[in-house]
């Protein structure tokens, strides 16, 4: 079954009970445990709900992985996972990660012990020169948040089954109808799902995909014991919102490529970063692993006052933090998604005062062009 009827008919998408085709929202905290004896699937809604469980086994089968689960953000679900280590471990990240997790594991986690290396993941000496006998895994992003810069994922499979090290990607950025992480060789895929999964912009959620029962397992103790776990209502949501994920992110592709294209000429841009651009660093290596470029991309303009002004001036675009939405999004990441990242390190990465994120919507994109044009004079 290809991935767009996938998305309709994976087997829950239909109530048992009812037969109702929208799973209904379970809004309950407890359950009548019949036969106290013998125990039931579900006895209280932070371990298991039915509305979640729809859709855990969803995002399962669209990752191609053994077990979903749904929390209550997306930096829950990274959380979660970085939860699973303990005192001593050492975590490899790609040091051009999204601010939240740059602040969650160097901020927090180091506070239980738990060792962070940032390396530059594009450069996979980089990524082995820093295994260390400790070293438990490798957390990556590709495309990277705001600079889009490629891993090559199958390279890094293979020097994590070298060093029997475990593999996580956020791929936020790309969705499981444009990546495939599992199918690569990784361990575990999350998802901020508040953006492209949900879609609307309407719903904060995270979801986190795991290969293995033993592995599974694991994240489930941190789910349950932790309780960070997303409600029905939320869950209900972002079922919905997975339905039309395929048509809504082809055409926003299709904007993202234009408005790239457009942007890659104009005379007041200095550097476009989208993979569907010839000249995008790791283009080729992208495309081997993945079934497009995204919706979306970032740019910098030649001037640096010219990029606060573009924020102030744009008016069909949220100026927002955020992405995935229905709605055109532009970001200022020194300021927004990426503000946790002290200053130097910031401008070492390339994220610098002249650079905004762009998450491509589902407007007309003649309007968006003419309303980008005029920001920038």
């Amino acid at each position: 079954m290809k991935f767009g009827s996938k998305l309709i008919h994976n087997g829950n998408e239909i109530d048992k009970a009812t037969g109702a085709l929208s799973i209904p929202i379970y809004q309950t905290s407890t359950y009548h445990q019949a036969d106290i004896d013998n125990g039931q699937e579900y006895d209280y809604s932070r371990s298991a709900n039915p509305t979640r469980k729809a859709l855990e086994n969803t995002i399962a089968k669209l990752e191609n992985g053994d077990k979903g689960f749904a929390l209550a953000s997306g930096m829950a679900a990274i959380a979660s996972v970085l939860a699973i280590f303990s005192a001593k471990d050492h975590v490899i990240i790609c040091e051009d990660v999204y601010g939240g997790t740059y602040r969650i594991s160097s901020k927090f986690f180091n506070r239980f012990d738990v060792e962070i290396t940032f390396v530059n993941a594009a450069d996979l000496e980089e990524i082995t020169k820093n295994i260390k006998k400790n070293t438990k895994a490798l957390f990556l992003e590709s495309p990277s948040n705001p600079l889009l810069k490629i891993t090559d994922l199958q390279a890094c499979a293979d020097i994590a089954r070298e060093h029997n090290l475990l593999l996580i990607l956020d791929n936020t950025f790309m969705s499981p109808y444009l990546q495939r992480p599992l199918d690569l060789g990784f361990d575990i895929v999350v998802h901020s799902a508040t953006k492209f999964i949900g879609g609307h912009s309407d719903v904060v959620g995270g979801l986190i995909v795991v290969k293995g029962n033993e592995l599974a397992k694991r994240v489930y103790a941190v789910q349950n014991g932790f309780g960070a776990i997303l409600g029905p209502q939320d869950s209900w949501l972002l079922l919905r919102g997975l339905k039309t994920l395929k048509v809504r992110l082809d055409y926003q592709q299709r904007n993202a490529q234009k408005l790239a294209e457009w942007l890659d000429n104009h005379e007041k841009i200095e550097t476009v970063y989208y993979p569907g651009l010839p000249s995008h660093k790791g283009r080729e290596i992208h495309f081997r692993q993945a079934d497009g470029a995204g919706a979306v991309l970032s740019f910098k303009t030649k001037e640096t006052q010219m990029a606060a002004q573009f924020m102030k001036k744009v008016k069909l675009a949220a100026a927002a933090v955020s992405l995935g939405g229905v709605e055109t999004i532009v970001s200022y990441p020194v300021k927004m998604s990426h503000a946790a990242i002290p200053k130097e390190e910031r401008e070492r990465l390339g994220i610098t005062d002249n650079l905004i994120r762009v998450s491509l919507g589902l407007e007309d994109i003649e309007d968006l062009i003419e309303d980008f044009n005029n920001a920038l004079k």
